[in-house]
């Protein structure tokens, strides 16, 4: 934590919000590693995860599949209430509580999501964008082995969630199943869901490592923009994050030196 809190200062970042947001896309001191991890996970992603992904996706209904992306997210929400609460986001708070309550009663343990026909809006909250709301810096981008793109502000809230997360003190060996087999599920509906928007990324992009971490850098700022205002909905972002086009560098990259 020490470490997060002295992001700030370890580098001259822009006050401006443009350039704020091109120099935290850019900020990739350790690039060269980061590509061979880059490669690790890609290969893993192609050759492991995405053969029964798009098999899951082409032959499992799509009831199905919503209800385990609905199932996960409920899992999330006493998590992401904690997060809104530490954003003074209390509005949104109460709305994910009581998502939380109606999907896990009537919603047949988080199956079906009755709450959003209530005008019970799901949205995305976690420590990483808590941290931002409270003014600390990405810091550098780091590629997480299996985990893909992520900052070293990002990292530490994602040790804070797991060990954060309310239904983690709950003993109860139900809850603990349940969890555990929500976190899987959940892992692979958000894959499922980003097919679309990897395969045409990679595609379309001079350089899909540059573009992964622009758009991951993008998505993160445009996250705790949304919790500093408590703004649109992460599912109205998503749906504009799906209608990306192509992508090229940002900046050179170390492929692009002579």
């Amino acid at each position: 934590m020490v470490l997060l809190l002295a992001l700030p200062g370890c580098a001259q970042v822009p006050t401006d919000p443009v350039a704020r947001a091109a120099y935290e896309e850019a900020n990739d001191p350790a690039e060269p590693v980061n590509r061979v991890i880059f490669a690790g996970n890609q290969w893993v992603d192609r050759n492991l995860l995405q053969p029964p992904i798009r098999a899951y996706e082409e032959y499992v209904p799509d009831r199905v599949r919503n209800s385990v992306r609905n199932f996960g997210r409920n899992l999330e929400a006493p998590s992401i209430a904690v997060n809104d609460v530490l954003q003074a986001n209390f509005d949104r708070a109460w709305t994910t509580t009581q998502r939380f309550v109606v999907n896990t009663t009537l919603g047949g343990a988080g199956l079906f999501d009755v709450a959003t026909d209530w005008d019970l809006p799901h949205h995305d909250a976690d420590f990483g964008q808590t941290f931002g709301v409270w003014g600390i810096g990405t810091g550098p981008s780091i590629q997480l082995p299996l985990l893909g793109p992520s900052n070293v502000r990002d990292t530490v809230g994602t040790v804070a969630g797991i060990l954060g997360n309310p239904l983690g003190f709950v003993q109860a060996d139900a809850v603990q199943t349940a969890q555990m087999v929500g976190s899987g599920t959940d892992l692979v509906s958000q894959r499922a869901d980003m097919l679309k928007v990897t395969d045409d990324l990679e595609k379309n992009s001079m350089d899909y490592y540059v573009a992964l971490r622009s758009m991951y850098a993008q998505r993160r700022a445009a996250l705790v923009d949304e919790g500093r205002s408590g703004g649109p909905t992460a599912s109205e972002e998503f749906e504009v994050i799906e209608d990306i086009g192509p992508v090229t560098p940002a900046e050179p990259s170390i492929q692009d030196e002579p």
